[in-house]
């Protein structure tokens, strides 16, 4: 199975935390966490629909800027994420600005902001045209772990404890659609745009005997008929869809690591902080932070299938292998 989602750290392990999904096929990407964001070109940044802030640590937030520049003046509607007080947060962002002449732009680039309470959502807009301030009404929303869904994927989230609320997210591919080409080619099909269309309608639980239109890009005119579930039978393969979950800036408490567990439980790559050895368990306790005996044992407890440690602190540069070990030895402790 060839995954659609691919998953990159940002920066290095001692560097702001963000992780950058993108979606293969789809030239689209979301982003985990907003730290300083200059290693990703403004080709990728562009791609970026989607943001999501666990909180607003100067670490993992001081990238908005960059962020706003570039898609300044584009037709583009950008969504973020945060913890309670987020909107705040990004309102002060924005009033350190003057937006005297952004109104007049042509196209009509817009932030839309969602802040995560325990119990509800609270969700507001700012505007290029309005001068970036906030608009009305306020929207509140329920919450039940599931932050945002579309077609193909969902993502969930849990409020952890770093002093503040501070935020862990999942995706969660619904199921992987891999289009057999050698079955493309028996019936004469070409790769095309089209097979988007495919999987969306797929992934829409559109009635399997409803008609899927195949419109070949060589031969635009060209449209040929096929009964939906008949055509997935015959060239799609469907198998259980990937799961990422990303997870920093908690301390190993029950109530954590509950939630933490809970949340990347089969994950397919777990990227999880650790900022301290075991021998300084006391500092990471101390600074709400995990070591990284911690991360592997909770890798382990989530049975997670492969995870990656990161946002170590500056006091083991040069020991970034002591690090590994920990989190390894951890992890195969647990059977």
């Amino acid at each position: 199975m060839r995954p659609s989602l691919h998953p990159r750290l940002v920066n290095g392990p001692f560097d702001d935390p963000g992780l950058y999904i993108a979606f293969i096929f789809e030239k689209h990407a979301i982003l985990f966490d907003l730290g300083e964001i200059d290693s990703l070109s403004s080709r990728d940044i562009l791609k970026i629909s989607h943001v999501f802030v666990t909180h607003t640590h100067m670490d993992h937030f001081s990238g908005f800027d960059r962020l706003l520049r570039l898609f300044l003046g584009r037709n583009k509607t950008l969504s973020l994420y945060g913890p309670e007080g987020f909107i705040r947060n990004v309102a002060g962002k924005l009033a350190g600005y003057s937006w005297n002449l952004v109104n007049r732009y042509d196209n009509p680039f817009s932030l839309n902001i969602t802040e995560i309470h325990p119990d509800r959502l609270i969700c507001c807009r700012f505007s290029c045209r309005n001068r970036f301030l906030p608009e009305a009404p306020v929207v509140e929303k329920p919450f039940n772990a599931v932050l945002f869904e579309a077609p193909g994927w969902i993502i969930s989230t849990v409020i952890l404890d770093h002093g503040i609320p501070c935020l862990a997210f999942s995706i969660q591919e619904k199921f992987h659609v891999n289009i057999k080409k050698d079955s493309l080619e028996a019936l004469g099909l070409e790769v095309g745009p089209w097979i988007m269309d495919f999987k969306q309608a797929l992934f829409a639980g559109k009635d399997p005997s409803s008609i899927f239109q195949v419109i070949d890009a060589k031969r635009p005119q060209s449209q040929i008929s096929y009964e939906l579930g008949w055509l997935s039978r015959e060239i799609a393969s469907i198998t259980s869809g990937q799961k990422i979950t990303y997870i920093t800036d908690a301390v190993f408490r029950t109530d954590n690591i509950e939630k933490m567990v809970d949340l990347a439980k089969g994950s397919d790559h777990l990227f999880i902080e650790a900022a301290f050895l075991e021998t300084h368990r006391h500092i990471a306790e101390d600074k709400y932070h995990l070591t990284a005996w911690q991360a592997g044992t909770l890798a382990a407890m989530a049975e997670a299938r492969q995870f990656t440690i990161f946002h170590y602190s500056p006091r083991y540069t040069g020991q970034e292998d002591l690090l590994t070990e920990e989190a390894i030895r951890a992890y195969n402790r647990i059977p």
